[in-house]
This record gives C-alpha cells, structure tokens and sequence, in this order.
C-alpha cells in the first residue's frame, strides 16, 4: 500500500494535520478507532468521507511512522 497516494497535508488545512486527501478527517481517526477496537467497516459507516483504501492506507503511514521514530518502550 502506498499511503502517499491517499494521505497529505497542507498547513492551510486542519492546522497541517496530516489528513486523508480530498477531505478534512485525520489520519488519527481512523488509528484511534481502530485502537479502540472499531472495525474498518464501522469506521467507513461512521466516516462517509472515507474510502476502503483510507483505512489501510493509515496503517501504512503509521507503520512507516514506527520505523522512522524511536519511542520508548517501558521494559
């Protein structure tokens, strides 16, 4: 999946947050629902703005976000 085709950002919109292309839902609506166990139908339903490639275009992005930044991890 190339996130890149779905997701952007732009200062002049939602502050710079980094958002799904053509809408103004951020890639961490999508992360937190399905963090709190929302499945990626409920999520398109409660999100019409969204398309199917969105969801696992936001798991892409915050995979690449995990292998770029180092987070600590309690031991």
């Amino acid at each position: 999946m190339d996130w890149k085709q779905c997701i952007t950002a732009d200062p002049q919109v939602l502050h710079g947050a980094v958002r799904f292309a053509g809408t103004r839902i951020p890639v961490t609506v999508v992360l937190d629902n399905l963090a709190d166990g929302a499945t990626p139908e409920e999520i398109l339903r409660q999100y019409p703005g969204l398309k199917p490639e969105h969801v696992p275009a936001a798991l892409a992005y915050a995979a690449e976000l995990a292998r770029e930044r180092v987070v600590p991890v309690p031991g």
